[in-house]
């Protein structure tokens, strides 16, 4: 069976079987009058309710401005409880450790982790989390990134073409969206 279309007629349970893009999320929540905002799995939430019940998800607004007063950045600073990845951030650490710096996931978290640490405990971790050779965790709404991760982690002679041939195959398919040896496989036809 092919994917249905992301239409209010589909089951909560239809719906949870098979893979939407974000995009497909969020213009299924505009046409039916729901808010757009937040992550993937936020807009999952959003119509697995809305399918179950035919209402919105009653959701209290999120303000996400701080309302901290923007001061000078030092060594010294602490992070603080309310760290925004900002663009004065972005400036500094760039400034401290160089220009390929980048608030990656893992770096992310361990700030997040860390309010009582200063900008150099930050810096100190920023290298030790570079040169550390554990995987980044893939968050769940990430599918696409761990399907390609699990792909190259068992054909690491096949190409990026190739990933991504199987991945939609994959997707199209009632079920998990992880990877299994079997796409390829079905993909080439044995």
């Amino acid at each position: 069976m092919t994917r249905p279309a992301l239409t209010k007629e589909l089951t909560p349970e239809e719906f949870r079987d098979y893979y939407f893009l974000k995009e497909e999320l969020k213009e299924f929540c505009r046409h039916e009058g729901l808010k757009v905002s937040g992550n993937k799995g936020d807009l999952e939430k959003r119509i697995i309710h809305y399918l179950s019940t035919g209402e919105s998800l009653k959701e209290e607004d999120i303000k996400h401005k701080s309302q901290e007063i923007p001061s000078e950045i030092t060594l010294d600073s602490k992070l603080g409880e309310n760290f925004r990845f900002s663009e004065d951030k972005r400036a500094f650490f760039k400034n401290e450790i160089g220009n390929g710096f980048k608030f990656k996931v893992k770096f992310q978290k361990w700030v997040k982790a860390n309010p009582d640490k200063t900008y150099r405990d930050a810096i100190n971790a920023y290298f030790v989390i570079q040169n550390s050779k554990e995987k980044t965790e893939i968050s769940k709404q990430f599918q696409y990134n761990q399907y390609i991760r699990d792909f190259f982690d068992n054909n690491n002679d096949k190409s990026l073409d190739d990933a991504i041939k199987c991945w939609k195959y994959k997707k199209s398919l009632k079920g998990h969206n992880r990877y299994e040896d079997s796409d390829l496989k079905a993909l080439s036809g044995e």
